[in-house]
């Protein structure tokens, strides 16, 4: 893990992002490359959406003394920091940004969820996480020291989720973690026999060329039995695995890998298929 991006909007949850990467840079030897993208108001914008050179360079400045203060903290001593000012908020940029500097993860805060209300949705690390083409790691809260020793896995176990079982492999084998696969049986018309899942497990194994062991976990909805293994294991972080621009993920159908990234009380981490 050379280097790690750290989108920033210099809010709390940025800042415990950015805790998070900087222990895990310490750890690794990595460089931190700090993103923050313009916020354009409409006020400062024509009506055919132009905005002035002078208006940019004003911008930038400011954002320069923002970041300026917002990277002056002791955790960050002696660690190589980039910052990276995008004019625009595009957050395909992200990953741009990722590809050129051959990045290996991205770490963004996350409100999570307040009471009833869904920020995860729609928010900016949701549309991070659509957009990336690396891991992208979301810190849900401040987290003293983030070294993660319980990693649970899931997904349906369909081919298609092989590529990003193989990287959350790597990741759990950087970060020095056990890595649990675990499988999620629901009710109706989802429901598999303790044979057919066993047979279906199986064929994955094969063809990924793994030989790990897998959870089968029997639940009423993917997401409570995702939620519910972690608590049972105690676990540190979940990884799940995503479809990028098409939705959060194929295996979660609809919005349960949404609903899963809003409601863990623990970090989240997604891989691109």
């Amino acid at each position: 893990m050379k280097n790690i991006i750290v989108p920033v909007d210099f809010s709390e949850q940025s800042e415990n992002a950015l805790k998070v990467a900087a222990g895990l840079a310490k750890e690794n030897k990595a460089e931190l490359l700090v993103l923050h993208m313009l916020e354009l108001s409409p006020a400062i914008m024509s009506d055919s959406g132009y905005v002035s050179q002078e208006q940019v360079v004003h911008l930038i400045k400011i954002g320069e003394k923002r970041f300026a203060d917002f990277l002056d903290k002791p955790y960050l001593k002696d660690i190589k920091i980039v910052p990276v000012i995008k004019h625009y908020k595009v957050f395909s940029e992200v990953n741009e940004v990722a590809e050129k500097h051959n990045a290996d993860l991205v770490v963004m805060g996350s409100h999570g969820t307040d009471g009833l209300q869904e920020i995860f949705i729609g928010s900016n690390t949701e549309r991070v996480v659509r957009n990336s083409d690396v891991p992208v790691l979301v810190i849900k809260g401040g987290i003293d020291k983030f070294n993660p020793k319980n990693f649970v896995f899931a997904c349906d176990f369909s081919e298609e989720n092989i590529p990003a079982l193989k990287k959350a492999i790597e990741m759990a084998e950087l970060l020095k973690a056990k890595l649990q696969l675990i499988y999620v049986n629901t009710p109706g018309d989802e429901f598999l026999s303790t044979e057919d899942t066993y047979a279906k497990v199986s064929k994955f194994l094969d063809v990924a060329q793994l030989g790990l062991a897998v959870e089968i976990y029997n639940d009423y909805t993917v997401e409570k039995g995702v939620l519910n293994y972690c608590d049972k294991v105690s676990a540190d972080l979940v990884g799940i695995p995503t479809h990028g621009r098409k939705g959060l993920s194929h295996f979660f159908m609809g919005s349960i890998g949404e609903d899963i990234a809003n409601h863990s009380n623990i970090p989240v981490m997604t891989f691109k298929i």
